[in-house]
């Protein structure tokens, strides 16, 4: 599915998000197998305290690879130690549980992967936390973890995305919202009857567009967001009638190139090439990063780039390849191959240098943000000068930020981005299916009051501790 340069994922130092990924559609979970009736413990009542960080889906990288077990994103919470805590849950006659959250209520929910060895430093297990409303399922896989996904409101699904954040002018999170819309409608291929439900499940990641949820902790100003989402209730940008592939990225290198360019797909009319001059306030617009020769050997070596015990003596970039050279050796690589070796090994093996610092003292999102750079040899190490974060198709978000500032409306940011569209009130579904996440070994749900139910059942307020395996076992929390 990935026809694009490496994803880009936005921490809470250098946001946005860059958002979508490719052109290419989700394709549906697989059919539920037949559930049984089931035999619950009575689930104990009991008040909980809350105290888990907001942090993004986490996808465990697997345990047997050249890939290693590190970039752990910064919001993710270090994994509880050893197991889940001794008890003994009811065996469940089935694959899949439904827990539902209370009426205008939420599900606290946090998830535990299963083990895996890194090489790393400072490796820290990925967990899952997150606040969910609406209907939370619980599906056990063929290989005995678990699969979560979400189904929620439409619009409330729209509140629940973190693209940008919420302190911006309120024109550039209107049209972030109405991309937003728009995007997951054609992403989907929704072609419904208005407040239908939308039967393609959508991801949580920037494979899709990032959805959280109802923040953990308390975020400064996201009620501003939610206003954006209600003020542009049901519009979307739309072509020939149907919702436009609304992509978006962060930040540009002064060009915006067309969905052909990058994805390869067929030239679409509202996705053309342009200019982009209003991005400038992202920490990501200018970076520079200097990777010392020591450095780099061990990431290409790690990587399988470049022969072990070899000093590497120089590099230089040359068209559209990386060159290095030392003990008499020499190899060439692509941008996309050198990009993907230092991104995935520099913050696993010198987490406390890398990624570097982006303008303005915070953190750059990855080590090389983007394939915009030129590199050139320094004092014993390869210099890059680089713009840009992100694909490089659709809406530029800061270039929207920009353009809000300089007093630009919602309408007018759009059809600067999408060919001269503007937004229509759509036709769009009632309810939308979020898979939130999977590989999961275990999961404790706690609902935010009474009324929260499991498989139809009364669910007590101290929440179930579900456990994957070769039948689905849950348990009273507390």
């Amino acid at each position: 599915m990935r026809t694009r340069p490496v994803p880009s994922r936005v921490g809470a130092a250098n946001p946005p998000h860059h958002g979508t990924a490719s052109l290419a559609k989700v394709a549906p979970s697989p059919p539920h197998r037949h559930r049984v009736a089931i035999v619950l413990v009575t689930l104990i009542a009991s008040a909980t305290g809350c105290t888990a960080a907001d942090v993004a889906t986490p996808t465990p990288p697997p345990a047997t690879s050249r890939t290693p077990t590190s970039a752990v994103p910064a919001t993710l919470e270090p994994s509880p130690s050893g197991p889940p805590p001794e008890r003994s849950p009811d065996p469940v006659a089935g694959d899949t549980l439904v827990l539902r959250a209370p009426d205008d209520g939420s599900l606290l929910v946090r998830g535990t992967y299963p083990r895996v060895d890194s090489s790393c430093r400072r490796f820290r297990q990925p967990v899952l936390a997150a606040r969910y409303p609406g209907r939370l399922e619980v599906e056990r896989t063929d290989g005995g973890t678990m699969r979560l996904t979400v189904t929620v409101d439409f619009e409330r699904y729209l509140e629940g995305i973190a693209e940008v954040p919420p302190s911006w002018p309120a024109a550039a999170l209107e049209a972030q919202a109405i991309a937003a819309r728009s995007y997951a409608l054609a992403h989907t291929g929704w072609n419904g009857e208005q407040g239908q439900t939308l039967d393609t499940p959508i991801c949580a990641t920037d494979a899709c567009q990032v959805y959280r949820g109802i923040p953990v902790e308390p975020v400064a100003d996201i009620d501003r967001w939610y206003a954006a989402v209600r003020r542009t209730s049901g519009q979307v940008l739309t072509d020939s009638g149907r919702p436009i592939e609304a992509v978006y990225f962060s930040t540009s290198n002064g060009r915006i190139y067309g969905n052909d360019e990058i994805f390869g797909s067929a030239p679409l009319p509202y996705l053309r090439p342009g200019v982009e001059r209003d991005d400038g306030a992202s920490p990501t617009s200018r970076w520079r990063v200097s990777l010392p020769y020591g450095d780099l050997a061990r990431f290409l070596v790690a990587a399988g780039e470049w022969p072990g015990g070899v000093a590497i003596a120089n590099a230089r970039h040359r068209g559209g390849d990386i060159e290095v050279e030392g003990g008499g050796q020499s190899r060439t690589m692509s941008v996309s191959t050198f990009r993907a070796a230092v991104n995935t090994w520099a913050p696993c093996l010198k987490p406390g240098r890398f990624p570097g610092a982006s303008r303005g003292g915070g953190t750059l999102p990855l080590t090389v943000p983007s394939g915009w750079f030129t590199a050139s040899p320094g004092a014993g190490a390869l210099v890059l000068h680089g713009r840009g974060w992100g694909h490089g198709v659709g809406m530029v978000q800061w270039g929207a930020y920009g353009k809000a500032l300089a007093g630009w409306s919602a309408e007018r940011i759009l059809a600067h981005y999408y060919g001269g569209l503007e937004p229509v009130q759509g036709t769009t579904p009632g309810l939308i299916h979020v898979l939130v996440a999977e590989g999961l070994r275990s999961v404790r749900a706690v609902p935010s009051g009474p009324g929260a139910r499991l498989d139809g059942r009364a669910l007590g307020g101290g929440g179930v501790v579900i456990v994957g395996g070769s039948r689905l076992s849950v348990a009273a929390n507390g």
